[in-house]
């Protein structure tokens, strides 16, 4: 079956919920944002995260000013409020544990006509807290669009979306690196150049974050 092609957010909507998700992150927790002045003003970007849980999508929402198209899972797809509201924030349903050419061709689309694509280049949320190996997705997309890498290091949304209404206000920063672009961007690199940059890619994150979340980019 075809990935569903959804190549903006719905501007409106968005802003509403992006409004409705500020006040729910500064009501029930405390986070802490750092590198603001690093965020673009405007797109083509990449941004690239750790996936710790489902709190992290909503909270690269909240903090970064401009609609974002983000990768979801085809599983969540014909849910009807998950899939209604992925689809009108802007979402490119990804199958995952396989490389799915449909929806990389709709990111390559949304970063070519200037969007914004928020995704995490381990593939997959960590269940371990650690960062997982890196996939070569991000290094692809960045190199074949010629566009900017912002990379953010979440911590403390391991907690799981649940709690956030369970605990009292737990921590969360969120902390936004320097854009960069890979060396290759704008060429056809071949798998041994999306290794290393995505290898890159992993160890800047990893550096962003404090040691227990480095996984195994521990070293």
């Amino acid at each position: 079956m075809p990935t569903q092609r959804t190549r903006h957010p719905n501007p409106h909507l968005y802003a509403l919920v992006r409004a409705t998700v500020r006040i729910l992150f500064q009501l029930l927790t405390r986070t802490e944002v750092r590198g603001l002045d690093n965020v673009p003003a405007h797109g083509p970007y990449i941004i690239l995260t750790n996936h710790l849980s489902a709190i992290d999508p909503p909270l690269i929402m909240a903090v970064f000013p401009l609609p974002t198209t983000v990768f979801a899972g085809h599983t969540h797809r014909h849910e009807f409020v998950i899939g209604g509201v992925m689809n009108a924030l802007g979402s490119i349903w990804v199958r995952r544990g396989e490389v799915d050419r449909e929806a990389l061709r709709t990111a390559l689309d949304v970063l070519k006509d200037g969007g914004i694509l928020g995704m995490a280049p381990e593939g997959t949320r960590s269940r371990t807290g650690g960062l997982l190996k890196g996939k070569i997705g991000a290094a692809y997309l960045a190199t074949r669009a010629n566009v900017p890498l912002v990379p953010v290091a979440l911590t403390g949304t391991e907690i799981g979306l649940p709690a956030l209404f369970r605990l009292g206000r737990p921590r969360i920063t969120v902390t936004i690196g320097p854009p960069f672009r890979l060396q290759g961007s704008g060429l056809q690199a071949g798998r041994k150049e999306l290794e290393a940059y995505t290898e890159t890619i992993m160890r800047m994150l990893a550096g962003m974050l404090p040691e227990k979340y480095r996984g195994v980019y521990r070293d």
